[in-house]
């Protein structure tokens, strides 16, 4: 019987800096706070299931540089229990790093990425024959250079990882980095097909289906968010489609159901920074399907594990095991808006 959750893609060390504001070209801002944690979907989302008290196993897959800081990565996985079998060091190569600028007043982040071994992540690095793994969870797509690229046969790489997985028996997951680029509809779509669980924002939903899902002025339409949830779900994945925004998040199934699920409505003053939010959110939900848990039981843990790593300015540190990320819910309340 399959149990637990290889995660594949990005491990990157995220250095964090607290700012007071982001500043314009050649103006200057003061960094208040500095930290130096985990980043990128592989990383963050074994960290987290780590932090929320998984009961199954975790396994990692990927690529780091033959440094400090990839040697780092690998001990810390060790010493949480994650299998660090299929991460692997490259010989001349940095492991890659973000610096990453988050405003103290709203949480906003602004990322400066140095792709370095990740872009060399490649088909051969994935190798599911001997895998006991339920789920395997790849990400984030637009942000793995190898696994990006369209072949011949229309396909990318990546859709061809996911194939395999599939092939093999594991449930598959993703999810996408949110670039500035026209390249959604050319790179994505030969993967769908053969991912059961997708996760995207309102930006990335909106890219791939060719729908605006917020205003000019940055509102969130919530009709054009299920829109586009529910083309992206006609476009080939299999389960569910997970859109989720800084108020909450909703997701479509194959059997055309929907689901609204607000976020935790945290006091201002309790978020530290929103750095790996995201991931935390896909941490949680992912244990949920892990546990064959219903659609909104795994949506509520999302939230909870997202709303908790916001206690802390970095990816992984605020998240807390998940009865008591549940607990979050009766202590704040949920949001009582869509946006």
């Amino acid at each position: 019987m399959k149990n637990g959750i290889l995660v594949g893609g990005n491990w990157i060390i995220d250095q964090v800096k607290v700012v007071d504001a982001f500043p314009e070209e050649e103006k200057l801002v003061n960094i208040l706070m500095e930290y130096s944690s985990n980043g990128g979907s592989a990383y963050n989302i074994l960290k987290a299931l780590v932090k929320l008290k998984a009961d199954f196993p975790l396994y990692g897959l990927g690529l780091v540089g033959d440094d400090e800081r990839g040697a780092g990565v690998i001990q810390e996985c060790l010493d949480m229990g994650i299998d660090a079998t299929q991460i692997k060091k490259l010989q001349n190569e940095n492991t890659s790093y973000t610096d990453v600028m988050t405003v103290k007043s709203t949480g906003k982040r602004t990322f400066f990425h140095q792709r370095g071994a990740n872009a060399h992540l490649d088909r051969k690095h994935f190798d599911f024959s001997g895998s006991t793994a339920k789920i395997f969870h790849l990400g984030y797509l637009l942000l793995l250079d190898k696994l990006d690229i369209i072949e011949p046969d229309g396909e990318t790489g990546a859709a061809k990882v996911l194939k395999e997985a599939k092939q093999k028996g594991l449930i598959t997951s993703a999810d996408i980095v949110s670039e500035k680029s026209n390249r959604f509809k050319d790179v994505i779509p030969s993967s769908l097909k053969y991912i059961d669980y997708l996760f995207v924002n309102e930006f990335e939903a909106g890219m791939i289906a060719g729908v605006n899902t917020v205003t000019d002025d940055g509102y969130l339409i919530p009709d054009k968010c299920y829109e586009a949830a529910s083309t992206i779900l006609k476009m080939g994945v299999n389960k569910w489609v997970i859109l989720h925004f800084p108020a909450g998040t909703i997701a479509v199934d194959h059997l055309g159901n929907t689901l609204f699920q607000p976020c935790i409505d945290l006091p201002p003053y309790k978020i530290q920074g929103s750095v790996g939010a995201g991931d935390a959110f896909a941490a949680g939900v992912l244990l949920g399907i892990h546990n064959d848990w219903q659609m909104r039981a795994s949506l509520e843990l999302g939230v909870c594990a997202a709303a908790s790593s916001l206690f802390s300015a970095t990816s992984s540190d605020g998240i807390v095991p998940a009865d008591e990320c549940l607990l979050l819910s009766e202590v704040y309340g949920y949001k009582t808006q869509f946006y």
